[in-house]
């Protein structure tokens, strides 16, 4: 699984699989806009600022440009208190042309993160925060997933990477990232291991990892002596070294090692961007469908596991 040119390792690239996301997006929305009048709406709330958020935030509403939705980009000042923050979602809620709301994370040490999870419209919850849609995901049924893992395991299968059967190690275990990728990957019957910052000998369970995601937030944490040959190695991080952008893997070593791996960025993000578009469209579809007080429906499982 080597490069076209034979040298170096296939570079799991995300921009040709955003590209072929947002061009049915654009259709879908074209369609809405059609049908109902307007063009759903994303509101992307944000308190306070740093660099990393600046930089997904600015691909977002990009994102949301090149499809034809509306983009709001929401900010909270970072010295709001939480009854101001927990206020903005509810105006939000309140809005019928805003289909999805995501509130970027870290939120400052202050304001709990219960802050946002007990206000926020789990139909609006197009990032999967929600412990309504935590839930779908866990029991698998059809909630809506936290982009950045659904992305992640998107980019595997739509690059033709077999996951069924093979040994995957999930590096972290964030609720938004680490977690919802093992559940995924288990959902493509790969067989997991989760492994975090207490976790003894981290190379040795890597040593054994045909499939390796990294989401820890520490750069450079996975080098190319941990991995096994020929393993595909995707990197969920997105850190700020020496104003540079770089991932949770020491990419000159892992490449040297790995049969394909995503570059940081270029990888992982614009996968992220575009499905989240996805879930959007999802979100203006059923609460346009749906009858006031109803608006999530039926539960639909997405099939049982054993």
């Amino acid at each position: 699984m080597t490069s076209a040119s034979g040298k170096g390792p296939r570079l799991l690239l995300g921009a040709p699989i955003a590209a072929e996301i947002r061009a049915t997006v654009e259709r879908e929305v074209s369609a809405f806009r059609g049908k109902r009048g307007y063009a759903p709406a994303l509101a992307v709330l944000i308190v306070g600022r740093d660099a990393p958020s600046a930089v997904y935030l600015n691909q977002i509403l990009k994102s949301c440009a090149k499809v034809g939705i509306e983009g709001r980009l929401v900010e909270v000042p970072g010295r709001a208190s939480a009854a101001a923050v927990r206020a903005e979602i509810e105006r939000l809620n309140a809005d019928t042309q805003v289909a999805g709301i995501i509130v970027q994370m870290p939120l400052p040490k202050r304001i709990p993160l219960s802050t946002v999870i007990d206000t926020l419209d789990p139909a609006k919850d197009i990032d999967g925060l929600h412990p309504r849609n935590a839930g779908l995901m866990t029991l698998g049924y059809e909630g809506f997933l936290p982009t950045t893992a659904h992305a992640a395991v998107e980019l595997l299968k739509r690059s033709g990477i077999q996951i069924a059967g093979m040994r995957a190690v999930v590096v972290g275990r964030s609720n938004v990232v680490g977690k919802p990728a093992a559940l995924l990957l288990l959902r493509e019957n790969a067989t997991v291991t989760i492994c975090h910052s207490r976790t003894a000998d981290l190379a040795r369970h890597l040593k054994d990892a045909e499939i390796v995601i990294v989401a820890a937030g520490s750069p450079g944490l996975v080098t190319g002596r941990m991995l096994r040959k020929g393993a595909v190695v995707v990197d969920v991080g997105i850190n700020v070294v020496d104003d540079r952008l770089v991932g949770d893997v020491d990419f000159a070593s892992a490449s040297k090692v790995a049969s394909a791996i995503t570059p940081v960025p270029g990888g992982v993000g614009p996968v992220t961007n575009a499905l989240l578009l996805t879930h959007l469209v999802r979100a203006a579809q059923d609460q346009a469908q749906a009858s006031p007080g109803h608006r999530n429906g039926a539960l639909q499982p997405v099939g049982s596991r054993q």
